[in-house]
This record gives structure tokens, C-alpha cells and sequence, in this order.
């Protein structure tokens, strides 16, 4: 599946209005260190809004076409095949790719493979409950007929990353001329249906389990040492 539909909206008066509030909230969103390491799935053309390439020197853009920012490092792959290291990334970045990944599933699989324990994910998305992205969607699906889109809803995002194990950080929604971040859990508000788009931000969680066996067998071997002390103390009373 493409993404022209996303180039040829950020074209239009609410798609810039809609790419300044997206840039806005991935600059805010980019808490990372500089020195720590940073991917970017699917370039938009226009990073130098949210990243100072100056600075992030270990920012990388992965995209089938080799787009994205000039300043920035690129390497061409397909998202569900990401050809990283796992637990190697402190931040992944999806900006509009989900709702156009026809292996949308194994690409956050590969998301969750690669992100550290307590990396961040960020992500954007499209309000499939919009009029204005689904009238542009339709009138855009008459120049290419050959694919199309799936809108994924926020309720159903945090039920994938919950899956996974990441705890939701902050959410926002795009309206048509400002947008809201609310932080913690989601809860659905009418607004939300005006909304063109929403961004989430979730870090991963890995939790260690402690093993019940070794517990019950240090408490089987304190038993044992109180046994014998009892009777040595038995056999020296007997003695005197």
C-alpha cells in the first residue's frame, strides 16, 4: 500500500495545518538524549520541523524509497523486516505508516523486538471517524484505484501496544485548527470524532519474573539447618 494519500494531504490548507501540529508534537515527544539511538519508519521529507539533525546525529529514517530529510541518515527496508538489532533502538518514531501497512501486525512486532526495555514508541495516525480524511481519502482513491487504506482507531492501538506490553505515556488529537495531549489512560471524549489524526506515546515495559522454585527451596534448606542445630544441641545436653 502507498502513502500518497498522506504527501498529497499535507498539501492541501488543514494538511499543512495538520503537518505544523504534527511536527509540534513529535518535537515535544523527542525526550530522548541526543546520544542515545533514534529510528524514524517512514520518511516524511520535512524531519528538520521536529529534529535538529545537528544535535541527533544518531537519528536514522527508514523507508522502502530511501525518503526523509536530507540531513538525516537513511537506509531502504521494509518495515515488517526491520534489519536492526534487537533491544538496539531507544526510540521508534511511526509517522502515518500503520493505517498503510498491509503487515501492520509484524511491523509492530519488529518494533517491539528492536525497542530497548524502557524505549519509547511514538506514533501518528489518522481518525478513521474524520469526514474531512475520508472525503480526501475518497476523492484521492480516484487517481489510484489500486490501493487503499486502513484506518486503525486509538482504542484499538492501545489494545495492540497493551498486548505487548507498553504503557500508554500521553495521547493527543489534531482538530481542525489546535490540538490536545492528555496524559495516562485514554478516554473517549466526543471531540474526538472531530479530530483529523492522534498521536500516542507508549514505552515499553519488560518485567522479570521471580522464580517460585528457588524460594521454596532456600526455605527447604533453612528448615534442614534448624533441624541439625536442634540436634546438636540434643546430643551436647545428653553429654554433660
Amino acid at each position: 500500500m502507498k502513502r500518497q494519500f498522506l504527501f498529497a494531504l499535507y498539501q492541501t490548507p488543514r494538511g499543512k495545518l495538520l503537518q505544523t501540529m504534527e511536527a509540534n508534537y513529535l518535537r515535544r515527544s523527542i525526550t530522548v538524549s541526543c546520544k542515545q539511538q533514534q529510528l524514524q519508519i517512514g520518511g516524511l521529507g520535512w524531519e528538520n520541523e521536529f529534529v535538529d539533525f545537528s544535535l541527533y546525529r544518531n537519528y536514522l529514517i527508514l523507508d522502502g524509497k530511501a525518503m526523509g530529510d536530507a540531513g538525516a541518515l537513511k537506509v531502504a527496508a521494509k518495515a515488517f523486516n526491520l534489519p536492526i538489532q534487537t533491544e538496539s533502538m531507544d526510540l521508534v518514531i511511526l509517522p502515518h505508516i500503520l493505517e498503510f501497512d498491509a503487515r501492520r501486525f509484524q511491523t509492530l512486532r519488529e518494533v517491539n523486538r528492536i525497542l530497548k526495555p524502557g524505549g519509547e514508541l511514538v506514533m501518528l495516525n489518522f481518525n478513521p471517524f474524520s469526514l474531512s480524511v475520508r472525503f480526501q481519502f475518497l476523492w484521492d482513491r480516484k487517481l489510484a484505484d489500486s490501493w487503499r487504506a486502513h484506518f486503525i482507531t486509538k482504542a484499538r492501538v492501545l489494545d495492540w501496544l497493551k498486548l505487548m506490553n507498553f504503557e500508554l505515556l500521553t495521547t493527543a488529537e489534531f482538530g481542525l485548527d489546535s490540538y490536545t495531549i492528555a496524559h495516562g489512560k485514554f478516554e473517549f471524549c466526543f471531540g474526538s470524532l472531530f479530530a483529523m489524526a492522534y498521536g500516542v506515546k507508549a514505552v515499553k515495559r519488560q518485567y522479570t519474573l521471580i522464580p517460585l522454585a528457588a524460594t521454596q527451596q532456600r526455605r527447604s534448606n533453612l528448615a534442614a539447618v534448624g533441624l541439625g542445630l536442634k540436634s546438636n544441641l540434643h546430643r551436647q545436653d545428653n553429654h554433660d
